[in-house]
């Protein structure tokens, strides 16, 4: 992406002419800080305003000199896969002193900077909005001491702050996620898949211990993600006993054939009374009570470490342009805020007031509140929690409830990965509501031809890391087979269908829901859960698939620039998937720092593609001398990527030379992200749950017959919520289980 000639502002009403807007990294560093750095240079420098780096943290800020530079566009080129931060960061005792405060706002002060985005933790914030507070009395002090003039007080009057969590923690409260933590449970993953092809090997215990100090965020989640037998967090301490309980459900899932066991520890696990739970004194548990090997692996700072996750870029990216919003629209009496994800949006939040309730927690831990503690965490990590123990732990049969229930679980479309992860989790709460639940092979092909037999709870052991689709899955739609498949239900007794897949499992629903005229075995809840890289399913802000796909773009280009680094003058036209949907060639182009985007939402001709030619050729002039197109495949039937290529390699002849790559398939295999395999499991057992809600508003039990269909369900009754997973109306007593952003009610 280059430079806008001209200063045309996009956001007509603000503009940062005459402003200066510095930006740091502070505490611990997290893989996207560099994404979200770059987002406010650009975005700081597309409205007209100066932009500063400071290096090292607020340690540069208070030594000032070389430490604090002026940012250009080209500056923050390929910054967007580093790890880390590229500006430094650092721990600074002279900035919590009111002597460094002053230094500090005499470096500032010299260059003109009233506002501030700080990247941080809830300390590195919690020190900005002190830093703000003191603003004008450490300017009156400058005065007196005569380093600045009496005009300069009130030239610069107040200071802009606004900050931006980066943290792999996740453990600051008002935001869903922080910047980083994506990315550190995608190196968790990595390790627990290469753990479990050596655990079943030898038939092993693995004991991971994973960073949370204070919160159990990443071990809860990787648990969730991994399936793991046991997870020990700080915030929810196991009950006393745990000792005993643990070394059971081991013991049990060796007796059931499973030949690996994981268990998952937060560095800053603890038990009821306080003690420090650490992974060696759970290994020396498992070894002397049950005798098994069991090995133990402390993950340390390569959590830290590596290259940030697509949905981190993307995260970083749109907080620093909200940042820089944030700071244009401030005046003088507004409060320090903090921009945070909430749903899918951004938004912004009082600063302080997070701080406080973050530290809220921790004092809630101290004083053994843990379920308030827990709540207190946020919705989204109540959810987790609920989850893990639903399909964690299984229940003896006796105490499981009988419902006489047959619920069908299938999948259609094409595969994405995170597809396994739902069936298992479908599978698992729909045992523990005491259902029978049937596997369908094929999609409804596999329906009409009767590969249809029960799934027990152990069938589906370790499919969360598994990508494809183990059930099969066909494109096949069932209209012109409705009638062998109403015999199937009829045959199996089936009372409520669970689908698991893309734009043709929505067809497929709107096709049972007309045949419900013709077929009474149709008049039963029926449920999907989207799940297709494509993206494309209506209702819905995200499908199971989406983000693996583009990680699998991401870490492509990532390659592909590299591979340009040392050819320069090279433009890369890479064509992805999407149908007709253009999710994946923008936020991938987003994700990988694109110069252009064509998709089918946003028509394009001749003239686009030539201006887009003249940009490269002037880019060719910088020192950023190479170029990054994304094509969406169906963007335009004419303009194809041959096309573009051809014309690109044309016009460019003698400035520079194109490439191209399609990258096909590749987008739909490999493992599943640890988002998709949580979102999958959650969403998939909050569709069970629906199902299991409505069988028994629309069943009764009859004479001769076990239940009898009595009425079409009504209508789920809808509270909409930032990052809730909700019920959302397809047709009469048709849903779709939808992650949702911020709406009005």
């Amino acid at each position: 992406m280059a430079q806008p000639d001209g200063k045309k502002i996009f956001f007509e009403n603000l503009s940062g002419a005459g402003k200066a807007i510095a930006v740091l990294t502070s505490g611990g560093d997290a893989q996207g800080m560099n994404a979200a750095v770059r987002a406010v240079v650009r975005m700081g420098l597309y409205v007209g305003a100066k932009v500063y780096f400071i290096h090292e943290g607020y340690q540069g800020m208070v030594d000032g000199g070389d430490n604090i530079r002026e940012a250009s566009w080209e500056s923050v080129s390929s910054m967007l896969q580093v790890g880390g931060t590229v500006i430094g960061s650092a721990r600074c005792k002279e900035f919590r002193t009111h002597e460094g405060r002053l230094k500090a706002a005499h470096n500032l002060v010299q260059r003109g900077i009233t506002n501030l985005c700080v990247i941080g933790g809830d300390g590195s914030l919690t020190g900005a909005n002190l830093f703000r507070e003191e603003w004008s009395g450490l300017l009156t002090e400058l005065v007196e001491q005569g380093l600045i003039e009496q005009d300069s007080v009130q030239k610069y009057s107040a200071l802009h702050i606004v900050g931006m969590v980066g943290s792999i923690d996740n453990d600051f409260c008002g935001t869903d996620m922080t910047i980083g933590t994506d990315s550190a449970l995608h190196r968790i993953i990595e390790v627990v898949d290469a753990i479990m092809t050596t655990a079943q090997s030898h038939q092993r215990t693995f004991v991971l211990e994973v960073m949370g100090r204070h919160c159990g965020y990443l071990a809860l989640v990787s648990a969730l993600a991994c399936g793991a037998d046991w997870v020990l967090i700080p915030e929810m301490p196991p009950e006393d006993g745990w000792e005993d309980k643990m070394c059971q459900k081991l013991s049990a899932t060796r007796s059931r054939g499973t030949r690996l066991n994981i268990i998952i520890v937060a560095e800053g696990a603890i038990d009821r009374h306080g003690k420090p739970i650490t992974s060696s004194f759970v290994k020396d548990l498992v070894v002397k009570n049950l005798g098994f090997d069991t090995r133990v692996t402390i993950l340390g700072h390569v959590q830290r470490g590596g290259t940030p996750s697509a949905f981190d870029r993307i995260l970083a990216s749109r907080m620093g342009v909200e940042a820089v919003l944030a700071l244009l629209e401030t005046t003088a009496n507004t409060p320090a805020c903090v921009v945070s994800l909430c749903g899918n949006q951004s938004v912004r939040l009082p600063l302080m007031e997070c701080v406080e309730m973050t530290q809220e927690v921790q004092k809630a831990m101290d004083e053994k509140r843990f379920e308030e503690a827990v709540k207190l965490r946020g919705r989204s990590f109540e959810n987790n929690l609920k989850t893990y123990k639903l399909l964690a732990h299984r229940k003896p049969e006796s105490d499981l409830p009988h419902s006489n229930f047959n619920v069908a679980v299938l999948n259609v479309g094409a595969p994405a990965a995170g597809m396994n992860a739902a069936v298992r989790s479908a599978v698992r709460v729909g045992i523990s509501e005491g259902h029978k639940v049937f596997a369908v092979s094929d999609g409804f092909e596999g329906f009409y031809k009767g590969q249809i037999k029960e799934i027990k709870w152990a069938d589906v052991g370790g499919w969360t890391g598994q990508g494809g689709s183990l059930l099969g899955t066909k494109r096949t739609l069932p209209a012109k087979h409705v009638d062998k498949i109403a015999a199937q239900m009829r045959q199996h007794n089936i009372n409520a269908l669970l689908i698991v897949g893309g734009f043709e499992a929505f067809e497929s629903l709107l096709q049972l829901f007309e045949a419900r005229a013709t077929y009474e075995e149709f008049c039963i809840p029926m449920c999907m859960v989207p799940a297709t890289i494509s993206n494309n399913v209506p209702g819905t802000n995200l499908s199971i698939g989406a983000d693996t796909a583009l990680n699998a773009i991401v870490e492509t280009c990532d390659r592909i620039k590299q591979s340009a680094s040392g050819t320069k003058r090279r433009v890369f036209i890479i064509e992805t998937m999407g149908g007709y949907c253009g999710y994946l060639a923008s936020v991938g182009g987003l994700a990988a720092g694109a110069d252009a985007a064509y998709i089918y939402e946003e028509p394009f001709d001749i003239r686009d593609l030539q201006a887009n030619v003249e940009h490269l050729t002037e880019k060719m002039k910088t020192s950023i001398q190479r170029g990054l197109v994304l094509r969406n495949e169906n963007s335009n039937e004419n303009y194809t990527t041959d096309f573009i290529y051809q014309l690109y390699s044309e016009e460019g002849k003698g400035v520079f030379d194109c490439r191209k790559n399609v990258l096909g398939h590749m987008q739909q295999g490999g493992a599943p992200s640890p988002f998709d395999r949580n979102f999958g499991t959650k969403i998939s057992a909050k569709a069970m749950q629906w199902v299991t809600r409505k069988l028994g508003e629309t069943f009764r039990q009859d004479e001769g017959k076990p239940f009898v269909f009595v009425t079409p369900a009504p209508r789920p009754s809808l509270s909409l919520h930032s990052a809730s997973l909700v019920c959302l109306p397809l047709c009469r007593k048709t849903v779709i289980i939808s992650h949702s952003r911020v709406v009005n009610e």
